[in-house]
């Protein structure tokens, strides 16, 4: 299904029951954040929201992919793998042995298909451009500013254009933009991104680099805005392939480069590669905490250009679920076939689960037929890509059966697992938002091979265990530091154990007192979190730990004669207990008063039954009323 601009997406989740209008006034600071907040943790991801009055003319929409359905009809597709698979077919296609003419002529029809879907520049009067602005003012749109201690107001659901000086080549990335006036954002680019390289690009030419700001448009813009794809391929030649059309480009107005005829906004400016940046954030984070400030280019405004009928895209991040768990689960989906052809064939199935937040933590299912492939293939997918920022692999091969479901994955993969053979690390790049590391995006990584072994690849003796657990609970109460104990896995046969601790000393001091005043029989995997953690919560256990590690610091191995275990330390770290130099961020919360102030009005925003703040439930773990911690 094509979608001419927002307002065609809009009409179909109106006829899906997928989208509630809100008419009742929001405000655009903080009020939009804890309504989407509440819904977007739903079961299903909640429904799409239409916030028409909010102070400016043009209606908000937001959490419009936050479910696999509304990702599905957003892509034109039945099931999130059909992408993948008619990618893979292709590629299959083009790359098997052509032995001759009458083989060569028979793929003419798909290049001719390819062709169709490359983007083309028209010279017409284009929906996009229907009002133009040539002495534009930000105020007019309804940006928001998500969380009490973000350093402003953020455009979120950005899909930023620009070229490459040398060669020309197009990239569409997303990269949010924070309000510094109204003629002026920052341009949060990573290191990393090829937004970035661009920039540096222009900056040795001493040349300003044009920049087009795209809001809304079909939906596809956003999602292939998002993905992970090579530098120097062309994300609209994704969204011709979904869309199975091209799409079609005009010239902006007071900049030269192209953007989508049927885009709702854009905002049409530049960077200057010589003037000084500026010091951007704190921003609310999709890792669930805040970002740290740190110094990125300004982008200076010249012209904004929208439709008639224009609607304003917007998302929000934070402690997960959230919308973008949508975004990066139809990226897995998309990705795997190609993954599997080019790097590691043996690979059966991939999750990305919410916990990891996308980076932090991946699965992977392989079909094993030799010794030391699960490190075979966490190596190619370090190197692969934006899977360089992943910090947590776990590999499992074909006796799980569902790795969608990671309590399932956990209970059929453990036994396999070895604490002192199967534990690996590696270093390499991390994501710029990564803040355990002890050093600014680069740090260690973790492989847990969970698959069964081959003789040659135990290294080491070791115990044998069983499903008879031992645990001395008594003794946990002789140990001060420990506040409580959830036994959740234990109870189901799966041997590891979480705990939380009042941490006045170092988590490896306090790790030894618990191998040396108890029997923790045939455990393997010990979990230690900060005393305010609600440890009976595996979601925000599981997300709070992989944020929290750097793996060669906070995974380590202790034994005794009867103990073998591995000791993950999630707890938050400090230059008083852990060496730990950098600042710490805190957890995203909404303040009191903006929660009570929705709770007030839910009735009149048609939107069910009242549901309860979810950072009431994290109020107990924010250390004090401030973004960072020192």
């Amino acid at each position: 299904m094509n979608f001419n601009g927002l307002l065609s997406f809009v009409e179909v989740l109106k006829k899906n029951k997928q989208i509630i209008e809100i008419n009742e006034y929001v405000s655009t600071e903080l009020e939009i954040t804890e309504i989407v907040d509440r819904i977007s943790k739903q079961a299903d991801g909640g429904k799409a929201l239409l916030f028409i009055n909010n102070g400016t003319k043009f209606p908000l929409l937001i959490n419009a992919l936050g479910s696999i359905n509304r990702m599905q009809t957003a892509l034109g597709v039945k099931n999130l793998d059909d992408f993948g698979t008619e990618i893979f077919a292709l590629l299959k296609d083009f790359t098997a042995n052509k032995t001759g003419i009458f083989d060569q002529l028979r793929m003419l029809p798909k290049l001719k298909e390819i062709s169709s879907w490359l983007p083309k520049i028209k010279n017409i009067k284009a929906s996009s451009q229907e009002v133009i602005i040539k002495n534009p003012n930000l105020d007019i749109l309804p940006i928001l500013k998500c969380w009490p201690h973000d350093g402003g107001r953020f455009i979120t659901l950005p899909t930023v254009y620009t070229k490459d000086p040398s060669t020309g080549i197009r990239n569409v990335g997303m990269y949010r933009m924070q309000v510094i006036d109204a003629q002026t954002t920052a341009m949060h680019w990573h290191k990393h991104k090829t937004g970035a390289r661009h920039y540096e690009e222009y900056k040795k030419l001493n040349k300003k680099m044009p920049v087009a700001v795209v809001l809304g448009g079909d939906p596809i813009y956003t999602y292939v805005a998002t993905a992970p794809l090579p530098d120097n391929i062309d994300e609209l030649m994704l969204a011709g392939f979904i869309k199975k059309q091209k799409i079609t480009l005009v010239k902006c107005i007071t900049q030269d480069i192209e953007i989508p005829e049927d885009a709702d906004i854009v905002l049409e400016g530049y960077v200057d590669t010589q003037e000084e940046m500026f010091f951007e954030g704190p921003f609310g984070d999709h890792t669930g905490f805040y970002s740290l400030a740190d110094f990125y280019p300004k982008f200076h405004l010249t012209c904004i250009t929208h439709r008639l009928q224009a609607i304003y895209p917007a998302t929000i991040v934070g402690i997960p679920p959230q919308e973008d768990k949508y975004i990066a689960k139809a990226t897995e989906r998309l990705f795997l076939p190609l993954i599997k052809m080019t790097m590691a064939p043996e690979i059966i199935d991939m999750n990305m689960p919410e916990a990891g937040v996308a980076h932090n933590i991946t699965i992977v299912k392989i079909k094993k037929s030799f010794s030391g492939q699960a490190m075979k293939v966490a190596n190619a997918l370090w190197g692969a890509g934006q899977m360089m920022f992943n910090k947590i692999m776990l590999i499992v091969d074909e006796n799980v059966t569902d790795i969608q479901n990671i309590e399932t994955t956990i209970q059929q993969s453990i036994k396999f697992f070895s604490p002192k053979n199967d534990t690996h690390f590696s270093r390499g790049p991390l994501d710029v938002l990564d803040h355990s590391s002890s050093k600014f995006a680069f740090g260690s990584k973790l492989l847990l091979d969970a698959t069964k072994k081959y003789e040659e690849e135990i290294v080491y003796a070791d115990k044998i265990y069983s499903d008879n657990y031992k645990i001395n609970n008594t003794n946990f109460s002789e140990i001060a530091e420990i506040k409580n104990v959830n036994f959740h896995f234990i109870e189901k046969q799966i041997p590891i154990l979480f705990l939380s601790v009042e941490k006045n000393d170092n988590i490896k001091n306090i790790a030894k007192k618990i191998i040396e005043n108890t029997v923790l029989e045939n455990v393997k995997i010990v979990f230690i979190m900060d005393k305010n953690v609600d440890i009976s919560n595996m979601l925000v256990t599981i997300w709070l730990a992989a944020n929290n590690i750097e793996p060669e610091r906070d995974v380590f191995l202790l034994e005794d004669d009867n103990q073998n275990i591995l000791f993950i330390d999630g707890t938050t770290k400090s230059k008083k207990y852990d060496n730990f130099n950098r600042d710490w961020p805190n957890i995203l919360i909404m303040k009191q008063e903006i929660i009570n102030s929705i709770d007030a009005k839910w009735d009149k925003m048609s939107l069910g039954s009242l549901i309860k703040s979810p950072s009431l439930s994290f109020i107990d773990m924010v250390k004090n009323n401030d973004a960072v911690l020192k």
